[in-house]
């Protein structure tokens, strides 16, 4: 029989139960799905390592050590190899395995722009199957704006301001998104993201594009 005294040490220490968290993907396991992509996308093409070498301007040494995956490249390499692919990086990192579940710290994705104010545009996450859809963080410095790039046709952006505002400029018209907003829109015309407060403002970017490759996709720069 629980007294009140020992009911309250149940809960107390039922309170200081931490679930398990799921075991974070060791840089090994990442290496080896960047290897077997890249191996599999070179082949399946038919290009010879100079080949792949000459598209992305990564060094065919290089490329030999991601094949085998003994090396870790840099996020400006898997950015080149991938563009010379026509693919999204997302697509280079996405596990060999099949995870139903897969739980990924903020730290563990990577910065793929950086602006000259001190902002970021960071992928959080890319999954490649069915379909390419990538989820970013995006910090802007006071009187900072990222120039985007044209997507693939039919992709689609949804940007959704955290912190401060954002001024989206599509095709030439501006619509302000404040925080606790989100845009939704063709993300296949040119696009401009600006801050134009003197405070920082921060939003998080759903992409999602349509199945299969395509022909030419940039990463921020």
């Amino acid at each position: 029989m629980l007294t009140d005294t020992t009911a309250g040490q149940t809960r107390t220490a039922d309170r200081h139960v931490r679930a398990p968290r799921p075991r974070q993907v060791p840089i090994e396991e990442i290496n080896a799905a960047v290897a077997l992509h890249v191996r599999a996308l070179r082949t399946g093409r038919g290009w010879s390592l100079d080949e792949l070498s000459g598209r992305s301007g990564v060094s065919k040494g290089m490329l030999v050590q991601i094949e085998a995956g003994r090396t870790n490249p840099s996020v400006g390499t898997l950015a080149r190899i991938a563009d010379a692919f026509g693919v999204a990086v997302a697509r280079l990192l996405q596990p060999t395995a099949d995870r139903s579940v897969h739980l990924s710290d903020f730290e563990d994705g990577p910065v793929l722009w950086r602006g000259g104010r001190g902002g970021t545009g960071r992928l959080l996450r890319g999954v490649a199957d069915p379909a390419t859809v990538e989820l970013w963080d995006w910090r802007f410095a006071p009187h900072e704006r990222y120039d985007a790039e044209e997507q693939q046709p039919g992709a689609r952006e949804l940007a959704h301001v955290l912190i401060g505002q954002i001024m989206v400029t599509i095709d030439g018209e501006d619509h302000l998104v404040e925080a606790g907003q989100t845009l939704d829109f063709r993300g296949d015309r040119a696009h401009t993201y600006r801050n134009l407060q003197g405070t920082p403002a921060r939003m998080v970017m759903l992409v999602a594009m349509p199945p299969g490759e395509y022909t030419h996709r940039r990463v921020p720069r």
